[in-house]
């Protein structure tokens, strides 16, 4: 890297903060509680949660065994998987590689009554927001995002249920007392909460799963990742899937020929490979652009490369 550049890849705390502000289920564990107390056995079960301004807010079910719980003792754990939405998910199974996951220690906190409202305001603005700038993108931006299969992709779609849903819901505060980050191989790495704490969401992380969900099912877009591994890494790609998108660039799984093996033989292998764009994406619609005219390069180099 020379002096004075910007990295091209995101700091282990950006990611768990781009981790939490995409996905809006989680798993939420309690410790098992009564009227006698706390128990020796964890209670663990699938919510749905948003963040605003770095602070995780879970929607648990009223009557849920986690009201109980979490009443008698605050402790818990609070566990987010990178969304993989589709057939990537079946892809990286099959290679042996997990989503990118975050793993919080801390404290449940019920939201006060006189509070509750607010914070289902507080939701309901921020969907606004997100629905207002889908309506506003070009068409570029809908074309890929109408490609993307919303009901189970889309964030907003998935929260705005909690909103309009008959059942009721009580909302926490989830204070981080730890935070870990687990990469696709199932290795932790401690993540200092200062460094999240100063950290932002990236600009494309409230739609990034729809973003690839859109463009892995779009044929001639992912016809164009291949290229993007032939054009950019010199690499013969006969498959590709987008992986994960941020401000500075994106990650791609391709299925690449490898290296020669002794009898002289190649295969084709699942490789991640990181692809930076030329100035950070501030918004959805600079993302969207900069990978078209990065299509039409890729596409205007064909000719150069020889053997396809």
């Amino acid at each position: 890297m020379l002096k004075g550049s910007k990295p091209s890849v995101l700091s282990l705390a950006e990611r768990c903060r781009n981790i939490l502000a995409s996905n809006w289920h989680g798993k939420l564990s309690t410790i098992k509680a009564d009227a006698h107390g706390s128990k020796e056995e964890i209670y663990s079960s699938k919510v749905k949660y948003f963040v605003k301004k770095g602070r995780v807010y879970i929607w648990v079910p009223e009557n849920d065994q986690h009201d109980v719980n979490a009443i008698i003792d605050e402790r818990g754990s609070f566990a987010v998987n990178s969304p993989h939405p589709g057939s990537l998910a079946t892809v990286l199974r099959s290679v042996g590689k997990f989503p990118t996951r975050v793993a919080l220690t801390g404290e449940v906190i019920r939201v006060s009554d006189e509070k509750i409202k607010l914070v289902a305001e507080t939701l309901r603005e921020t969907l606004s927001a997100e629905q207002k700038a889908i309506k506003e993108s070009s068409n570029v931006v809908s074309g890929i995002l109408n490609s993307s299969n919303l009901d189970s992709s889309s964030r907003s779609k998935n929260l705005q249920e909690l909103l309009d849903s008959n059942k009721s819901y009580i909302p926490y505060k989830f204070n981080m007392s730890s935070c870990s980050y687990i990469d696709g191989s199932g290795s932790h790495q401690e993540v200092d909460l200062d460094a999240i704490e100063a950290s932002k969401a990236d600009p494309l992380s409230r739609f990034s799963i729809a973003l690839i969900d859109g463009i892995n099912q779009h044929e001639a877009r992912r016809r164009a990742l291949t290229l993007f591994c032939v054009t950019h890494m010199n690499r013969r790609a006969k498959d590709a899937f987008l992986l994960s998108v941020d401000r500075k660039g994106f990650d791609v799984l391709g299925k690449v020929l490898g290296p020669a093996a002794k009898d002289g033989s190649h295969e084709y292998q699942w490789k991640e490979l990181r692809f930076t764009l030329k100035e950070e994406a501030r918004d959805i619609g600079r993302f969207c652009q900069q990978l078209v005219e990065m299509e039409k390069e890729a596409l205007d180099n064909l000719s150069s490369f020889s053997g396809l």
